[in-house]
C-alpha cells in the first residue's frame, strides 16, 4: 500500500517544537535535512521508500481558460505553497507501518537540536476507482 506523507508550513496543529525554520541557525537546519536523507536512505534499504521533496514556497494557480493563454494567479486562494512544505511516497505492508514511519519522521530535529514532533497528514493511495458508494 503506498501513502503519501505530508510536511505542513500550515494548517495543521502546532508541533511541539514550533519555531519556524526561518528562526533556526544553519547547524540546525543541515541536521535536520541529514535526518530526512537518513529516514529516506534506511527506507530505501528497507523497500519501503518510494519518493520525496521538499517545496519550495514559490508557486502560482493555473486552469484551462478556452484558446490562448491560461490565466496565471498568486491567489486569493488557499495556496499550497503556504500549506504544503513537502512530501514522501512510501510503500509499506499496512497503515499501522505508514503511522509508524510517519511518527517517526516527526521527530526531525528542529530548533535548539530538538525533535519537531510535526503533525504529518498520512494519505493512502487510491488502489482502485472510487465508486459511488465511497463519496459521503
Amino acid at each position: 500500500m503506498r501513502y503519501l506523507l505530508l510536511k505542513h508550513y500550515r494548517g495543521a496543529p502546532d508541533a511541539v517544537n514550533d519555531v519556524p525554520m526561518d528562526r533556526w541557525t544553519p547547524q540546525e537546519i543541515e541536521d535536520h535535512v541529514r535526518y530526512m536523507s537518513d529516514f529516506a536512505a534506511r527506507l530505501e534499504g528497507s523497500g519501503e521508500y518510494v519518493d520525496g521533496q521538499a517545496l519550495s514556497p514559490d508557486g502560482v494557480w493555473v486552469r484551462y481558460d478556452g484558446e490562448g493563454r491560461p490565466p496565471v494567479t498568486d491567489g486569493p486562494f488557499a495556496e499550497t505553497k503556504d500549506l504544503i512544505a513537502g512530501w514522501m511516497i512510501i510503500d509499506v505492508d499496512s497503515h499501522e507501518r505508514a503511522l509508524a514511519l510517519a511518527g517517526e519522521l516527526s521527530a526531525a530535529p528542529g530548533a535548539g537540536g530538538k525533535p519537531i514532533h510535526e503533525w504529518l497528514e498520512v494519505r493512502p493511495f487510491l488502489t482502485a476507482a472510487p465508486t459511488v458508494t465511497d463519496c459521503h
